[in-house]
């Protein structure tokens, strides 16, 4: 049995362009889920497809990353899958663990894909850092004098939120100043 597993890193991702590819390689059951790849952990749905396998199952995804980004966590599901006599495959790229090319090409890969995670961790530090000067906050978007102001001439905070468009709890806030 070919059983599918379909994994994208958030919820305003969709999953649908990676479960038409595996329904049409032939996947019978597939699995999917919204979290991150960086980990096995907390990827309910893997897990569960990992124990729905039995020998001469086929895990397919759509491509490498979908399954894991780190070298370490590879293996280990290579190992377990192993065990189990379950091959594993991706439809978008040349791997299939019934031939040692795809073998290779899987170990090759997982090496790049964990790679490119640290990558983007590093650009992202470094972006952060290089811009950390530039925000420190959004800032006062709610003009404090004209809070003041119209409490000066009476008006109550309801009304001032009302007049203003703003929350309540904001006027009484910058009253307190």
């Amino acid at each position: 049995m070919k059983v599918g597993y379909a994994r994208v890193s958030s919820i305003g991702q969709n999953l649908q362009s990676q479960i038409d590819a595996l329904e049409a390689f032939g996947c019978e059951k597939i699995y999917q889920e919204k979290v991150s790849g960086t980990s096995t952990k907390g990827r309910e749905q893997f897990k569960e497809m990992l124990n729905f396998v039995r020998e001469s199952d086929e895990v397919v995804v759509t491509r490498l990353d979908r399954c894991s980004r780190s070298v370490l966590d590879m293996q280990l599901i290579m190992k377990e899958l192993d065990e189990k006599r379950v091959t594993f495959a991706a439809t978008e790229q040349s791997i299939n663990t019934r031939t040692p090319e795809g073998k290779c090409f899987l170990n090759m890969l997982s090496i790049f894909s964990e790679f490119e995670t640290s990558l983007r961790a590093e650009r992202q530090k470094d972006g952060i850092l290089a811009n950390k000067d530039k925000f420190k906050g959004r800032g006062q978007t709610i003009d404090a004098k004209q809070v003041q102001m119209m409490k000066a001439k009476g008006l109550g905070a309801t009304a001032i939120a009302k007049e203003m468009g703003i929350d309540r709890t904001s006027v009484y806030r910058l009253l307190k100043k």
